[in-house]
Order: C-alpha cells, then sequence, then structure tokens
C-alpha cells in the first residue's frame, strides 16, 4: 500500500471532537465516580419493581444497613420522620443499642476499602432523647479495627452535624463501617458519609477521574442515557431536585434498577435497590468539565418518559408540558446567568459566582417520531424557546436508537427540511449505534457521502459481540479494533462530525447491568479496556486539520491529521487482517528524522481486567522517518505515527 501525505489542508477539525459520554449506569456514578464509600446514606432508598410499562416504587429506607455484630441481639433499627434533620429528605434511622449490639453497619456496597495511612472524612448528623456518651465512627474487617475516630461533641436533643477524620492504620479489603455507641441508648442519625480525603474537587473517586483526565476530553456529555427520561415521567432526572445542600438533595429511584426483573424472580432483579443519591449532579458535573477542560453538554427530558420502557408522556397540549421547557431555560440561566438572576445567583451560592459557559445542550435523549409520540412537535417548540431567549446556543437533537431504521431516515429528514427554513434550528443530530464489530469493520465509509450542512453527534458508539450483565470479557481488542477501524472514518469525515464519544464509560465489577464498558472498577482499583486506549488515541493524537493524502489502495483503514501550530502529523493505521500490510510512506514536504509510534497488537480475545491492567495497552517506541520509507503494520493492530516537519 502506497500513501503519499500531500501539502494540501483538509478541513478543519473540531478541537474538542473526541469527549466523554457519562451516565449513571453499571453503579457508574454511586458506587463508581461519586468518592461516596456509604450506601443508603440518608436512609431514603426505593426498591424498583416491574415490567414493559408497569412499575412499582417501594419505600426501603433501611437497605444497607444492619445492627452489628451480625451474631447479637437485642439492638433495633427503625425508620422514622416526625423530627427530621430537613423537611426534604425527612426519613432518619432509630438506632436503639443493646449491649450485645452496640454499632449499627452499613453494607457500603461490598465492603469498604481502605489504603494504608489514608485519611477518610466521615460526616453524620445525629440527636438524641436519652443516650449518654460517645459515638465511635470505625472500620472492622475480621474483628480487627482497622481506622477509628471519636466524634465530638457529645449527642445533644438536637440535630448536630459531626465531622471527622478516619485514618486507616492498615489497607482493608471489603471492611465493615460502623457507628458505634458506647452504651445502650437511642441515637437518630441521618446523612451518614464517607469520603478518602484525596476525593478530586472533593467529590469525585481520583482513580476514575485520572482516566478521564488522562483522554483529554473535548467534552462531557451528562446524565445521560436513559435516566434522561426514566422508567416513568416521576423517575426522569430532574435537575432542579439535584441544587443546594447535598442533604437536601432527593434521591431518585434509577431507571437501570429494572435490568434483570423478570416474571420467574418476581419482577424484583439483583439491581432492584439501584438509586440516584444525586450527591453528584449538575453543579458537579459542571465543576468536572472545568477541572477535565471539557465543554458541558447537558441532556434534558422533552416530557417523554424512556421509549423502551414506558409509554407515558406530557401532552404538548398540557400545561404542565410547559415546566419542561421552563427547566431547560432556568438550567441555561443555572450555567451562565449573572449573580443578581434568579438561577444565577443559587449557582454563586453553591460557590460559583462565575458562569459555567454552556455553549450546547441536547434535547431528548434517545427518542424517535411515532404515532403517538410527536417528538418532532416537541424538539422544535423547545429549539424555538431556547434561541428566542438565547439564540446562540448550540442545540443537539435525537436520531433515535440507531442508524439503520425508518425512525433515523425519517428524523433525518426532518431536521434537513427545517434546517433549510432556518439554518441554526439543529446544531449537531445526535447517533447512537451499538453494533457488530463486523459492522464497524464494512461501514469505515459511513459518512463519506453524508450532506455537510448539518453536523452530527456520534452520541453513543461501542463494538459489540454481544450485550449482558457483568460481562467484562466482551471488551476486548477484536471490539476495540473495530472502533479504531471505525474512527478513522469518523476522523476523516470531521468536517460533518463535530463530536464523538463511545458509551457506556464506567461500569462496576459484578454490579454491570450493561457490557461492554470503557473502563471497569470494583471498591479498590480501576483498569481501562483496550476500548479506552483506542479513545484515548485518538482524542490525544489528533492535529487541527485534516491532510489530503493520494493512496493507491485502502487495504486498510487510515485517516492523517496534521497540527499546523506544532507541525505535527498523526497517521492512524488500523489493520483487521490477519496479516501483515506494508506501508510506503511518501511525502511533499520534508520530515524529521526520528518519529514516534504508539501501537497496540494482540490476540482479539485478550482482555484487560483488574490483575493484568496493560495487557492490552499502546507501546511507544521511536522510528526513522524518510521519504519514501516502508512501515510494516502487523496483523490485528492499530497504530499511531507522529511525525514533525522539518521545513514547519
Amino acid at each position: 500500500m502506497k500513501l503519499r501525505l500531500t501539502k494540501q489542508l483538509g478541513a478543519p477539525i473540531n478541537k474538542g471532537m473526541f469527549g466523554l459520554f457519562f451516565e449513571d449506569i453499571n453503579y457508574g456514578l454511586d458506587g463508581g465516580l461519586h468518592a461516596e464509600m456509604i450506601e443508603n446514606r440518608s436512609f431514603e432508598f426505593v426498591q424498583t419493581r416491574g415490567s414493559h410499562h408497569k412499575y412499582e416504587e417501594m419505600f426501603d429506607g433501611l437497605y444497607g444497613w444492619s445492627a452489628y455484630p451480625e451474631q447479637g441481639n437485642g439492638a433495633t433499627l427503625a425508620i422514622r420522620s416526625d423530627r427530621p434533620q430537613n423537611e426534604v429528605n425527612s426519613h432518619y434511622l432509630a438506632f436503639t443499642a443493646s449491649m450485645a449490639q452496640l454499632a449499627v453497619a452499613n453494607k457500603a456496597f461490598e465492603g469498604v476499602c481502605l489504603n494504608n495511612n489514608s485519611t477518610y472524612r466521615v460526616r453524620f448528623y445525629a440527636r438524641t432523647e436519652d443516650y449518654a456518651g460517645s459515638i465511635e465512627a470505625l472500620v472492622i474487617k475480621d474483628g480487627h479495627v482497622a481506622a477509628c475516630v471519636v466524634a465530638t461533641p457529645s449527642v445533644s436533643k438536637d440535630w448536630v452535624l459531626y465531622e471527622a477524620n478516619l485514618i486507616a492504620r492498615h489497607g482493608v479489603t471489603h471492611g465493615t463501617f460502623m457507628l458505634k455507641l458506647e452504651r445502650q441508648g437511642t441515637v437518630h442519625f441521618d446523612f451518614i458519609s464517607m469520603m478518602p480525603s484525596d476525593a478530586v474537587l472533593g467529590l469525585f473517586r481520583r482513580d476514575l477521574v485520572q482516566w478521564l483526565k488522562e483522554m483529554k476530553p473535548g467534552f462531557l456529555r451528562f446524565p445521560g442515557g436513559c435516566v434522561v427520561e426514566g422508567h416513568s415521567l416521576a423517575n426522569r432526572y430532574q435537575w432542579k431536585h439535584s441544587v443546594g445542600q447535598a442533604e437536601e438533595r432527593k434521591p431518585l429511584g434509577n431507571r437501570w434498577a429494572l435490568r434483570g426483573c423478570a416474571e420467574e424472580n418476581e419482577y424484583t432483579g439483583p439491581y432492584s435497590r439501584y438509586n440516584q443519591t444525586l450527591g453528584i449532579s449538575y453543579y458537579e458535573y459542571f465543576l468536572l468539565c472545568e477541572y477535565l477542560g471539557a465543554k458541558a453538554i447537558p441532556v434534558v427530558s422533552v416530557g417523554v418518559a424512556c421509549q423502551f420502557q414506558s409509554t407515558e408522556m406530557v401532552s404538548v397540549e398540557d400545561p404542565a408540558f410547559q415546566t419542561y421547557i421552563d427547566d431547560v431555560l432556568d438550567l441555561i440561566e443555572f450555567a451562565n446567568g449573572p449573580v443578581d438572576s434568579i438561577w444565577g445567583s443559587v449557582r454563586a451560592e453553591m460557590g460559583h459566582p462565575e458562569p459555567f459557559d454552556l455553549e450546547m445542550i441536547g434535547i431528548g435523549n434517545e427518542q424517535w417520531e411515532t404515532e403517538k409520540v410527536d417528538f418532532f412537535r416537541r424538539y422544535e417548540l423547545f429549539q424555538k424557546a431556547i434561541h428566542q431567549r438565547y439564540p446562540s446556543i448550540k442545540i443537539i437533537g435525537s436520531a433515535g436508537p440507531d442508524v439503520n431504521s425508518d425512525k433515523y431516515e425519517a428524523a433525518w429528514r426532518y431536521y434537513r427540511e427545517k434546517s433549510e427554513e432556518n439554518p441554526d434550528f439543529v446544531y449537531a443530530v445526535d447517533e447512537h449505534y451499538y453494533v457488530k464489530p463486523e459492522w464497524m469493520f464494512e461501514n469505515v465509509n459511513f459518512y463519506d457521502q453524508y450532506p455537510r450542512n448539518i453536523k452530527v453527534f456520534a452520541g453513543e458508539f461501542a463494538a459489540h459481540h454481544s450485550n449482558g450483565m457483568n460481562m467484562p470479557e466482551l471488551n476486548n481488542w477484536g471490539a476495540a479494533l473495530a472502533e479504531a477501524a471505525f474512527m478513522t472514518g469518523l476522523e476523516r469525515n470531521a468536517d460533518v462530525i463535530v463530536l464523538a464519544s463511545y458509551a457506556p464509560l464506567f461500569a462496576r465489577l459484578r454490579y454491570a447491568q450493561w457490557s461492554p464498558n470503557m473502563i471497569w472498577f470494583d471498591g479498590e482499583r480501576s483498569y481501562a479496556s483496550p476500548s479506552y486506549y483506542i479513545q484515548k488515541l485518538y482524542s490525544t493524537q489528533i492535529g487541527t486539520h485534516l491532510l489530503q493524502t493520494i493512496a493507491d489502495t485502502e487495504e486498510i483503514p487510515f485517516v492523517v491529521s496534521y497540527d499546523r501550530e506544532a507541525g505535527a502529523l498523526f497517521i492512524k493505521l488500523a489493520n483487521p487482517l490477519d496479516r501483515n500490510v506494508s506501508v510506503k510512506i511518501e511525502s511533499d514536504f520534508s520530515l524529521a528524522d526520528q518519529g514516534e509510534v504508539q501501537v497496540i497488537q494482540a490476540d482479539e480475545e485478550e482482555v484487560n481486567s483488574i490483575e493484568s491492567p496493560r495487557r492490552v495497552a499502546p507501546i511507544t517506541s521511536a522510528f526513522a522517518c524518510f521519504d519514501g520509507m516502508e512501515y510494516e503494520v502487523g496483523a490485528k493492530s492499530f497504530h499511531v505515527l507522529k511525525i514533525f516537519r522539518k521545513d514547519k
């Protein structure tokens, strides 16, 4: 294969083209990115049961809590709401200790993990009517105390916030967190929290954020995903419920709690008590975007519950529909408004008087037009209201859940017709595809013939050998190589593809409703899948412009970009074949004598894991550069060559 590099620049590449999609699925937020280690900290959890179009949520405020030790007796746990710490989350725990059971313990997913000599911030509210004594926070493993601290002052009849630093005497895996009384009595507890002191921004689990930071993402789309829509309208994500003090944010049953519910288990699946605490919400997402240097792309509900799970919607003729539009307008004010505006003042009170400079917003997650669901009309009403007040906001529309159906075709016809009348009608159309690796190899040129007047957001994509719960083995090199090949087409069509993100992002091992995922973790460690390294190579090794090339054949997928400021070329080569391919690289300009290459090559079934986190990962090396050089691309491999010009 012969590849000539010309001096002719192609289309400019959106600086933030490759980014992140985030949704609280697979315990990716609560139990993951959110550094909170306690489960059901406010005693407000619900259990979700049901099947398509029929659901029920039952209060389960004691979930995750029990008296300690288990073999003791006499202690009682009860949920009360008569004297709440706050009116939003009115439930709290009334714990009556016995001499045999002096402590209340938390499930904490699979138990808390402590690092030796590390510090953990414990916070909780407490009050009493008859107890005189101290409260000790501690972590125990196999009967041994790993960390303990006595909270002061003494308990009073009024709610008091207790804060203490818990220092680990040694490392612990799957330990038991508890609050222990020194004698019998009754204490009321609420909002029991434990966070590692090294949490990023005091909120996010450090190792998980570091994976994101290293990707240098151009954007972060949040909070979903299907959680935006909910399995019912009541269950949808409502951003106004997620601002203010964390203690006063009402937890919400997670739409993914229904995964695995079936008749044989009486519609109570393994994740029925999956909740969203909203400890991380819109404000914290905006903070994370600032930390990552990524643009925020919030996605909002259009008054339609998840179309895969429900037929519920609010009619556009119903006065209640206006609240959905008002919520979006108020969200933009919350992000960008001055401190003397209603919602800008809320942002300022939370600690960020400067605006977040929101530029883009998604209308609907994965909606499509049907005989009953008038998504197009809804989009038009949102678009009109947003641009009337905020004309510079870029609006992203939905093309539905796939790219090969009548609903996808109908969506594009709609956007194109409307954009002829109003060029600002839609900035980009959000396309989703979870497809076989073979489809990606066969559709490298998928976007070559797309009209250029409307941009595309490849918002959720991944190569799927299959899909299932708790299957990290699906994140193998074969799937990642298919994504690498397909993404040459995304980058090569940068004049129409302005945003692209793999999905889903995170999955907690043994807690995953969906597979595959980009990053896997447990309570202690994390690792990146081969797909992560592909995404990182694309997001970090890319130029400011495409470079026009001349190839005598398209034996393997490739794309070339050029960084005009640095004078660097990036050549990406994906070889899905079972044999090596020799690429002769010729250049119309002078090349530096030495370049750098990052290579991933492995058997298609190879995967990363907690035990072998870099089995499939890039290897960086130098290579000699000269005009007419023969570069060998190994079988089943992906290469990114970085070469500087001499004559810049």
